[in-house]
């Protein structure tokens, strides 16, 4: 998996889009907010529609090699 993927919390309104399209990536927590799992995640593509999923671009992705941002 090429991305770093983090969840900015402060922006994050719980919309559950991502998990809805990378349940293996993406959960919701008690506080109603995304987490990136630890367990397991999907393909790049998907994580990708994932993040892109994201009403409020809660989700930024960052490729693990270089740090260079992709998403949003």
């Amino acid at each position: 998996m090429p991305y770093d993927i983090y969840v900015d919390r402060e922006l994050c309104i719980g919309a559950a889009t991502c998990f809805a399209v990378a349940p293996k990536t993406f959960k919701i927590d008690e506080e109603n907010k995304a987490v990136v799992t630890e367990s397991g995640h999907e393909d790049d593509q998907t994580i990708l529609e994932a993040a892109q999923s994201c009403p409020v671009s809660a989700i930024i992705l960052k490729l693990k090699e270089s740090g260079k941002q992709v998403y949003p």
